[in-house]
Formats: structure tokens, sequence, C-alpha cells
């Protein structure tokens, strides 16, 4: 019986034991994760769970009784330290190794952290782990200020979810808006604008020196670049992910974007290891290059095209990147990609906060969509993406025109 072995037990890892086995595997399964829980979604951590609307099991993948009526020999608490792939086996710390017939690698990404003085001090918080979030709800209180440090996604989130219940935010950026890397500067004022109308201290161009510390050593706040200082309870840093490959790099597998080099079926330079979810630098059939995305919908919808490929029958993933989030009274689903885009066409009640914005090439086409508050239109926008026509922008930008005569 083959041996097919799954490094990384989140969201990504328990959807490809679980394609395995809906596909008729019939061997050995093995699912390596370094937390002690069972796998979950992480989304919810910076959203529901912090709010205290809902609980870890709600957002875990399977029940322990899964695994058991599955036949997958789970073992969390368990990190891989090595990969040999020329004797086809994964080693730990212990001196143990463990034999693979196929590898797949889901990783994942861990927080970034910073280099600053008093970064390690009591009460500085990161948010990627349920563990994170946990030490995090405990110690934010109605009265609590929270200092933060970036002002990415999980920065506003949280920050969204501490004003919501009454806590004192500080947002620190160092760029001239929030999000604005990820969004461009004409919607990344849409949440600059929606943040301060909630009451957020949103500190912009601004870097931190230093967390200061009471004569204790805990965190009492941050010490920034100009020389002023902002009172805290507690930190968090908040400054983005870093995708974790050193297990990957150590194996001598090609590397690219930041991440491990996939191709479309999500096979990496090795025929038999796989990559998905945050680590998967990935070939994409649309835009002719490699992407690489550390969002929830590549960990939910990868493991099926790598699975496919393990027993045998590679496929292509081409969804298109896809991330949601929701603040205050904001929610939006983004689909596409825009790293460089030439203009931003809105359609709809920008004030309001009820529109429809979109990316567009120097030709006219676009590269990407998002919803904000309107909750159709989507798949008209994949559809538009995905025709890569000039189309006509003020039609697009329209709200009398469907979106389907655009396609």
């Amino acid at each position: 019986m083959p041996t097919y072995v799954i490094v990384g037990a989140g969201l990504a890892g328990a959807k490809a034991a679980e394609g395995l086995r809906d596909n008729g595997f019939e061997g050995k399964i093995i699912l390596f994760g370094n937390e002690e829980q069972l796998p979950y979604e992480r989304p919810p951590l910076s959203k529901d769970y912090l709010a205290g609307e809902k609980s870890l099991a709600d957002f875990t993948v399977h029940p322990a009784e899964w695994y058991t009526e599955h036949d997958v020999d789970l073992r969390l608490g368990t990190g891989v330290q090595v990969i040999d792939t020329g004797g086809h086996s994964v080693g730990f710390d212990d001196g143990r190794h463990e034999h693979y017939d196929k590898l797949l690698l889901a990783t994942g990404s861990r927080a970034r952290r910073l280099d600053l003085l008093g970064a390690d001090a009591e009460g500085v918080h990161v948010l990627r782990t349920a563990d994170d979030a946990s030490a995090l709800l405990s110690a934010l209180t109605e009265r609590s200020r929270l200092a933060i440090v970036g002002a990415g996604w999980i920065g506003l989130e949280v920050a969204a979810v501490a004003r919501t219940r009454g806590a004192q935010v500080t947002v620190v950026e160092s760029a001239e808006l929030p999000l604005l890397g990820a969004l461009g500067p004409e919607v990344a004022q849409v949440f600059a604008a929606l943040h301060t109308d909630h009451g957020v201290d949103l500190r912009l161009n601004t870097t931190v020196e230093a967390v200061t510390t009471t004569a204790e050593g805990t965190a009492s706040g941050l010490r920034l670049a100009d020389g002023s200082t902002v009172s805290a309870d507690l930190v968090l840093i908040a400054v983005g992910a870093e995708p974790n490959i050193a297990l990957a790099e150590k194996a001598g597998l090609t590397l690219d974007d930041g991440g491990v080099a996939v191709d479309e079926s999500l096979k990496t330079s090795d025929d038999d290891v796989y990559a998905v979810g945050d680590i998967a630098a990935a070939r994409h059939p649309l835009f002719g290059g490699r992407v690489r995305t550390e969002h929830w919908a590549n960990a939910l919808k990868q493991p099926a095209v790598a699975v496919s490929g393990m027993l045998g029958s590679p496929g292509s993933y081409d969804e298109l990147p896809y991330f949601f989030t929701d603040q205050y009274d904001l929610g939006m689903e983004y689909v596409g990609h825009a790293p460089k885009y030439d203009a931003a066409v809105f359609r709809g009640d920008v004030d309001k906060r009820e529109f429809t914005v979109f990316w567009l090439d120097k030709k006219k086409r676009v590269l990407a969509g998002m919803n904000v508050n309107i909750w159709d239109g989507l798949d008209d926008i994949k559809a538009i993406i995905r025709a890569g026509a000039k189309i006509d922008t003020d039609r697009l930008a329209d709200p009398k025109v469907p979106l389907s005569e655009l396609v």
C-alpha cells in the first residue's frame, strides 16, 4: 500500500486528506501539524472568533472522529524538520523518519515579526494561530487601549472588532494609506475613511521605533520615529505573513515569487512532491506567470487539483484569486489579480460604501474587481476578467448597464 504524507494540518491539509479518500485512495495517509488543535480555518480568528461570536469548534474543518473513520493518521504537535526527496522520507527532531510515496506540502505562513526594541515584551501580540487569537481575545476588554502596528487586512479587521467592543484603537502604518499595496490609493482611501469614521486613531506615513514598556517589562505603547508616543495596554504587530518555505528550500525544491514554484497541476520541481496554499507559487493559465496569494480560497480549492495529480490524473488550477473581508458594516469580495494597474473604475455609491470597483490595465482590460456591500455580480466580474477584452469604461461605470452585457 502506498503512503501519502501531508505536511501542514490546516485547512489545505485537511481538505487534501478528504480529497484523497473521496477519490478512492486506499493507501496510508499521514497528516502532520505543528499545532495541537484539529485543522481549522483561519479567517474567523480576526473576525467572528475575536468578536466572541464563534468558538474554535465552529470553524474546525472536521471533528476528531472524522480522521479515525477515514483512516487518516493525524499527528498533531509534530513538526517535520527535513525532507529527503531522494530517500522519499520526512524526518523529525528525534531522528525518526517516515517514508512517503507522494508528499504534499501545505505548510502555510507565519506572522511576520519586527526587530523592534520591546517587541518581545509581555502584552505584545501577533495573530496567526488559534492560540494567538485566544491570547488576544483574553487581553482585549471594553476599556482596552490597543495599538496596532500595520494597516493590512489583519490589522484593520482586528481594529474593527476592537472598536466594536468598545476599545480605544490606534493604528500605525508606514504607508500613505491602509491597504495601499493591496488595493491602490483609490480604494485604500475608502478604508481609511471607514476606520476614521469609526473612531480609530489612524497614524499614516509613520514608523515605529520601539515598543515602550513598564518597569515590570509589560508593553505600555509605542514610540514613533517622530518622537511621539502612543499609550496602550496591549500591542498587536500586524505587518503581514511569511510563507513557511524553509523545508522546501532545504529539500532543494525550486522557489519563485517568495514561495514554492509549482506548475498548473501544483506539482513542484520534484515529481512526487506537490504544494498548495500560501506557499504555492502556481503557474496560472490565465495570467501567464506564477501567482502566489495568501488567501483562504487557495487553501480550500487547491488541494482538489493537487490530489488529482498525486493520483495520476493531473489537472489545472485556474481559479481566480479571491478574498473577502468584513469590517464594521462593510463587507466585500475581491476577485482577480492586479498587482499593477492603470486605472480604477467605480460603479455605484462610494460615499455610502455600496459600490463595485474594477482595476484595468492600459489596454482597458479588467484585471480584478471588488464588490463592497453588493452581493451579486461576482460571477459576471469573473467572466469579464476571463474574457480579457477591451471594455467600454463608461458602460462599466454605469450601474444601469447590467454587468452581464459587458461580458
